[in-house]
């Protein structure tokens, strides 16, 4: 796939917004860069004339961004996600720095759509959000000093993935086709509804069971092959169970 292509599978997802003119100046970086699929979970003021006037030029990005209320819906029929996060999280997948990541990202785009997601300006992503994604990304910046505005991280990360589609690739091996966004979800509830219905799990007192559960399959990077294995299985269980 040519590198125009590949960015074009790409979404760059801002999470619960708080200044409109940093949603301007995303806009602004992704045009830059060859980027223009963005999509807004639950803003706080969009459309806005500051984002217009922070976007100089990039209007076109502005306009045609999807809105939508959760993160679930920003990720739906992706083939694979990443959180931008500062924080180690305690039940989070191995993170990438940025460079490895935009390529990673880039690699999954001939499965289908790929996102990129950023938080809250002042409280970043939420462990929930960081968990729905399958891939934790950082930006190895000075630990003394690491804050980052979020157009500035915005620009970064798409700079990162332009170079990544510039560069030369060799011809990729055959490999099976990853299982998408919505069927590892759909995977996971299925296995929450199996395991509360034999028991082992009790929605009560959950502790950290679906959290690590979530973790495990993030990192085996579950094949459709394979889900549907794991879903036929839980579907036997049931029916012993019924």
């Amino acid at each position: 796939m040519n590198g125009a292509l590949a960015l074009d599978r790409v979404r760059i997802v801002l999470s619960r917004t708080s200044h409109p003119g940093n949603i301007g100046a995303a806009a602004r970086a992704m045009k830059t860069m060859g980027l223009s699929r963005l999509w807004l979970v639950a803003p706080q003021e969009h459309p806005s004339r500051e984002a217009w006037a922070r976007a100089s030029g990039a209007i076109d990005v502005l306009d045609a961004a999807h809105v939508v209320s959760t993160l679930q819906e920003a990720l739906a029929g992706t083939a694979l996600a990443a959180a931008v996060t500062a924080r180690r999280r305690e039940l989070a997948l191995p993170r990438l720095h940025a460079r490895e990541a935009a390529a990673e990202l880039l690699s999954h785009t001939a499965d289908g759509e790929v996102a990129l997601v950023f938080g809250n300006e002042t409280s970043g992503l939420t462990n929930e959000e960081v968990a729905i994604c399958g891939m934790p990304v950082s930006i190895p910046a000075n630990p003394e000093y690491s804050s980052l505005n979020l157009g500035a991280a915005v620009q970064l990360l798409c700079y990162e993935l332009r170079m990544a589609a510039l560069a030369p690739r060799p011809p990729a091996d055959p490999r099976p086709e990853l299982a998408t966004h919505d069927e590892v979800e759909g995977f996971l509830a299925h296995l929450e509804r199996a395991g509360t219905q034999s028991g082992f799990h009790d929605p009560a007192n959950p502790k950290r069971l679906l959290p690590r559960l979530r973790r495990l399959f993030g990192r085996a990077r579950l094949e459709k092959e394979e889900v549907s294995i794991l879903r036929g299985l839980l579907t036997s269980f049931e029916r012993k169970v019924d």
